[in-house]
C-alpha cells in the first residue's frame, strides 16, 4: 500500500473501529437500577422458597450472547408460519404489517394451524424509547399450544420480578441466565416443547420445554407446572394435544418476524433427565 492509499484508507478504518467502539459500548450493559416491582403475597412456587412474581428472587446473571440479530433460514422440514409478507397464517389480521415483520396493535395473534410437541422459531424485537420499567418495558409473550408462556420484555436494561423477565417461563421459573440484547435489536428463541399428556382427564406427564434465548440455553428440561396466569400457581386443566402457537398482546409495539415449526428432534420429558 502506498503511502497515499494508506492516508485515503484512514477515515474508513477509524469509521470501522468507531462503529466497532460504540456497539462494544451498548452491549457494555451497565446493571440496571430501576424499581422492581413484584409481589410477596402471592402463593409459593412448588419447590422453591420464592412466591410467584417475587421481587427478592435473585435476578438471572448477564451474559453476552452469541446471536447476530439475522434472520435464521428455515430448514427443509419447517413450517413457515410467518415470512414477512402476509398474515394468512394468522387469525387476527389488526397487527400492522412493517418491513418484513408483524407489529403488535390490538388483542393478541393466534396461529390457524395448531401443533403438540414443536420446536419453534420466533424472532423479536423491543423497539427503543418505549417508557416505563418493569413488567410495562417491551411486554408480549409466546405461547406454544396458546397456553405456555415463554415471557417477551425489555430485560436489558430494565429489573422486574425474575420469573417475569425476558425467557422467563412466566410466573414460574427465571431463564438460568439474562441473554437480552438491547432494545431496537432483534433477537430470537428456539423453544423445543414436548407437549403434556392427559389420559382419563388426568394429567400423565407435564409439559417440558428447553430454550435457546439468542442461542444460549437458557432452559434446560424445564416442566412447566401448568398454564400462565398472573400472581396464582399454575395449575392443569385437561386440553387437545394440539392447539395454536399465541403471541401476547400487552399493549406494546413488539415487533415479530421469522417464525417457523419444525418436528421436535430431542427427548424431553421426565424420561430426559
Amino acid at each position: 500500500m502506498t503511502r497515499l492509499a494508506g492516508v485515503a484508507a484512514m477515515p474508513l478504518l477509524l469509521a470501522c473501529l468507531l462503529a466497532g467502539a460504540c456497539l462494544a459500548a451498548e452491549l457494555a450493559r451497565p446493571e440496571p437500577s430501576n424499581p422492581i416491582d413484584g409481589y410477596t403475597n402471592s402463593p409459593i412456587i412448588p419447590g422453591t422458597k420464592w412466591h410467584v412474581h417475587d421481587p427478592n428472587r435473585p435476578q438471572p446473571k448477564w451474559v453476552r450472547p452469541p446471536y447476530d440479530g439475522k434472520p435464521v433460514p428455515a430448514p427443509h422440514d419447517a413450517t413457515v408460519l410467518f415470512d414477512g409478507k402476509s398474515l394468512e397464517n394468522w387469525r387476527n389480521r389488526n397487527w400492522r404489517l412493517e418491513d418484513g415483520a408483524m407489529v403488535v396493535t390490538k388483542g393478541s395473534q393466534t396461529s390457524v394451524a395448531t401443533f403438540g410437541d414443536m420446536h419453534l422459531h420466533v424472532e423479536f424485537l423491543i423497539p427503543k424509547g418505549l417508557r416505563g420499567h418493569g413488567q410495562k418495558a417491551g411486554n408480549s409473550g409466546v405461547f406454544p399450544m396458546a397456553r405456555y408462556e415463554i415471557q417477551v420484555l425489555n430485560s436489558y436494561d430494565n429489573r422486574t420480578y425474575p420469573d417475569g423477565q425476558c425467557a422467563a417461563l412466566y410466573g414460574q421459573k427465571p431463564p438460568d441466565v439474562n441473554a437480552s440484547l438491547p432494545p431496537g435489536h432483534w433477537q430470537s428463541y428456539d423453544i423445543y416443547f414436548k407437549a403434556p399428556v392427559f389420559e382419563n382427564r388426568k394429567l400423565r406427564h407435564a409439559a417440558y420445554v428447553s430454550v435457546h434465548h439468542n442461542g444460549v440455553l437458557v432452559h434446560d428440561n424445564a416442566a412447566f407446572l401448568g398454564p400462565a396466569v398472573w400472581r396464582k400457581l399454575a395449575r392443569y386443566k385437561p386440553h387437545p394435544p394440539k392447539a395454536p402457537v399465541s403471541l401476547q398482546a400487552h399493549g406494546n409495539p413488539v415487533r415479530y418476524r421469522n417464525i417457523w415449526v419444525r418436528p421436535l428432534d430431542r427427548k424431553l420429558g421426565p424420561q430426559a433427565k
